[in-house]
């Protein structure tokens, strides 16, 4: 459940045998699926007035969700409990086709905020099941994403949630098998594991495309370089957060002393920067900026005034808001293009 900051006090400027200083991870914070869906539900409100309904986390970030709920929004566990003939949406994870009957069996007004590029997983499992191919799904069992993919097809996937798992997974026919990802895994982990399945499956099929998400790859590419500098990293994200608890996992096997994921700039621990010159500082891809300047000046309190941003790519995609949306109240079309509001 969604809850207030952690307030602490500030953090003390404590000499340490090294200049202080800041690397700042850049791509990090809202990818253009994030912003999509969150814009979503800020204009549902707008169009149709409070409340909106929306299945699970619009998007697992605590603030993200606690900021919705203000303006009206209500989070619900399932369709079952959104009162019929009311709006919903569906979150930037996906969901199984069972649910999207669920939501039109009761007369909903469904608005689908699924992120495009897990559309994209989705629309593989349909066309991949219905060739007769066992799919191995690699990502974490009882994840949203997961369930929304695996629901796609529930007879032809198999979830394998970590390498170790490649090693012991059967199958019914050899020739007749391909994998597919959730979008917000390790790329290395998943390589890995793709490995391992090979390794026992030479004819595995490939996906269309690499199923991870531009985003994802690209924060874990900014963090590795700055974790290879840094004596502690620090990743804005909620527990919640596939991609922001990979982040924290990168920065370590990477060359950070040191990694920690917080909400707030408030559970910033003092005893972290015992010794501390260099910090690097990272955010999830369904965070917004606002909480990563947070951190930001918090650490200048502590005498990290020195903040040198870390670039490695540059994002420009953008997705249109979901089709019942794409006009305002009045009927005349919104063009705006979300690609990313508050992302660096």
């Amino acid at each position: 459940m969604p809850r207030v900051p952690q307030v602490r006090g500030r953090l003390k400027d404590i000499p340490v045998d090294a200049p202080k200083r800041v690397l700042l991870a850049s791509p990090r914070g809202y990818c253009a699926g994030v912003d999509r869906a969150v814009v979503a539900v800020e204009k549902a409100l707008e169009r149709y007035g409070s409340p909106v309904y929306v299945r699970k986390q619009i998007v697992h970030n605590i603030h993200v969700v606690t900021e919705l709920e203000a303006q009206g929004a209500i989070f619900v566990d399932e369709v079952d409990e959104v009162p019929e003939g009311s709006h919903v949406v569906f979150s930037a994870h996906g969901v199984a086709p069972t649910v999207v009957t669920a939501a039109s069996d009761r007369g909903l007004h469904a608005i689908d905020a699924t992120c495009p590029l897990v559309t994209k997983v989705h629309r593989e499992a349909v066309r991949f099941a219905r060739d007769d191919f066992e799919i191995l799904l690699i990502g974490h069992t009882g994840h949203e994403e997961v369930e929304g993919t695996a629901g796609e097809a529930p007879e032809h996937v198999t979830v394998v949630n970590s390498p170790e798992e490649a090693d012991t997974v059967e199958v019914r026919d050899p020739s007749k098998v391909v994998w597919l990802s959730q979008t917000t895994l390790s790329v290395d982990e998943t390589m890995e594991t793709v490995r391992r399945l090979r390794e026992r499956f030479p004819e595995l099929h490939d996906p269309p495309s690499d199923d991870i998400c531009y985003a994802t790859q690209n924060r874990q590419v900014a963090i590795k370089k700055v974790a290879r500098d840094a004596d502690l990293v620090i990743v804005v994200g909620s527990a919640n957060s596939s991609n922001s608890v990979r982040l924290v996992e990168v920065a370590l096997e990477h060359g950070a002393k040191a990694a920690h994921r917080v909400d707030y700039a408030g559970e910033v621990r003092q005893e972290w920067l015992d010794g501390v010159g260099t910090v690097g500082v990272t955010s999830g891809a369904s965070v917004p900026e606002v909480l990563v300047q947070e951190v930001l000046e918090a650490l200048s309190d502590a005498g990290y005034r020195d903040v040198e941003q870390v670039r490695t790519a540059e994002e420009d995609l953008m997705f249109s808001l979901p089709k019942e949306l794409r006009q305002d109240a009045s009927g005349h079309r919104d063009d705006r293009a979300l690609g990313g509001r508050g992302r660096a």
